[in-house]
């Protein structure tokens, strides 16, 4: 889909073509700066607070597996069919009325997040610098991000080529600084400073702090130009950022005696640390901004029957972000949110259910592939799904055994298959698809097949 004066459309609504796929390593990039944001370094923290280092070690590992699981799985079916999360959505059990749904709350969660980081940043940047207030800071920093994802997965390619090793750098710097006065084995074996977790909530915290992000996955695999590709991204990301930046965290709070790592870190090392927040927070923040938008995109297509330009849509949702984050609006939303991510992982559950096991309409995706168009109908709605959807995010949320995400998560697989077996899961209606015309090459992304 061309690109416009505004930004790109990045094929929002279509499979994105093999001409237009990237390197792995170029994903894998982003996905590292996925889990290495500054978020990571906080979750490290709380971790090492209340565990012993091993015992972290040990629900990072568990958390990491679950998480590539999840990512690997439903990020083949994007890297297989080109397409972002909510449109695959469409056949792969949801439904054209339910991928809406899908587009809306992923929309929804992932502004808020945006919001949430964008305050994040501005009130440590308003803290080490100045200049400007809390609310001036937000703005900006919400604008700064907003202005790179308007030109699409290329722009945010580039960004992450800057921002994840000068990241790793000013990590590196900082941590020295502060490490520098403790030893090493004397810090692995210290007791934590904190109330104990035990290693179930230590699990819970690294499985459900990126449960959404890995969801999402398919957004940024179907840049992705095979299968092997996603594997090697995903390990490689998500290995890499739980535990370089994760249990750099739990020394960090060795060595403290506190949870608030960042703030001493910052504090000890100025400038340096204002860089930190920076980069920490743009690396994951572009993506909660691009990923928010194409939900929104199809939330529009499917409902309203129009195609608005992702760019359009990404300026728009990114100043309404600024502004809530600037007017501390967003802070009331932090429990809504919290039910969004245990309303996620049975989306990727039943996604994965539908495509790899029940299959009742991945032919008609596998028919279109070779062309690079979409299916020209799709269910209107798939009413059993829903009611496994709503069924399984209502045990994640009040069963108190087990991993409230991974319980939702695998009780939504089983039940669609179970259903699939006999005979439950069959659409109602029939919707039109829009855009199943084949995505033009050349105006969305600039020679993405050279990176």
């Amino acid at each position: 889909m061309a690109g416009t004066s505004v930004g790109a459309d990045d094929y929002a609504l279509t499979r994105v073509p093999e001409q237009a796929r990237y390197s792995w390593w170029s994903v894998a990039t982003q996905r590292f700066g996925q889990i290495s944001a500054l978020s990571q370094f906080l979750l490290g923290a709380t971790l090492g607070f209340g565990m012993s280092f091993w015992t972290a070690f040990w629900a990072l590992t568990l958390g990491a597996v679950i998480l590539e699981l999840v990512a690997i799985l439903i990020g083949i079916i994007g890297a297989r069919e080109g397409l972002q999360t909510s449109v695959i959505a469409r056949w792969t059990g949801f439904g054209q009325a339910g991928s809406s749904l899908i587009g809306l709350a992923i929309g929804i969660s992932l502004i808020g997040w945006f919001g949430i980081q964008s305050a994040v940043s501005a009130a440590g940047l308003s803290q080490l610098i100045g200049v400007l207030p809390t609310w001036g800071w937000s703005l900006v920093f919400g604008l700064a991000v907003t202005l790179v994802v308007l030109r699409g997965f290329h722009s945010m390619a580039w960004v992450a080529y800057v921002t994840v090793p000068a990241f790793l750098v000013l990590v590196g710097w900082s941590i020295i600084s502060v490490l520098s006065d403790h030893s090493f084995s004397s810090l692995v074996n210290a007791a934590p400073p904190g109330p104990q977790l035990s290693l179930l909530e230590g699990t819970t915290l690294v499985a459900g702090g990126f449960i959404v992000g890995a969801v999402i996955t398919p957004d940024m695999t179907r840049f992705n130009r095979s299968v092997g590709d996603v594997v090697k991204q995903t390990v490689l990301g998500i290995t890499l950022g739980e535990y370089v930046i994760g249990l750099v965290g739990v020394l960090l709070a060795h060595a403290v005696g506190s949870a608030n790592v960042i703030t001493i870190v910052t504090s000890s090392v100025g400038w340096v640390g204002t860089l930190v927040i920076i980069l920490g927070t743009i690396k994951i923040n572009d993506w909660n901004l691009y990923s928010s938008g194409l939900g929104i995109v199809n939330f529009i297509g499917t409902v309203f029957g129009r195609h608005v330009n992702r760019a359009v849509v990404t300026l728009v949702v990114g100043i309404l972000g600024s502004v809530l984050a600037a007017g501390g609006i967003l802070d009331k939303f932090t429990e809504f949110l919290t039910v969004l991510g245990v309303a996620f992982p049975p989306i990727a559950g039943i996604m994965v259910a539908e495509y790899f096991v029940v299959k009742r309409w991945r032919p008609d995706l596998e028919a279109t592939r070779a062309a690079g168009t979409l299916p020209a109908t799709a269910p209107t709605w798939v009413p059993a799904t829903i009611v496994i959807w709503i069924g399984a995010a209502l045990i994640g949320k009040y069963v108190g055994w087990g991993l409230p995400s991974i319980n939702s998560l695998v009780v939504g697989f089983l039940a669609y298959v179970v259903a699939g077996k006999l005979g439950l899961i069959r659409g109602v209606g029939t919707s039109r698809t829009m855009d199943s015309a084949p995505a033009e090459i050349g105006g969305a992304v600039p020679e993405p097949g050279r990176i």
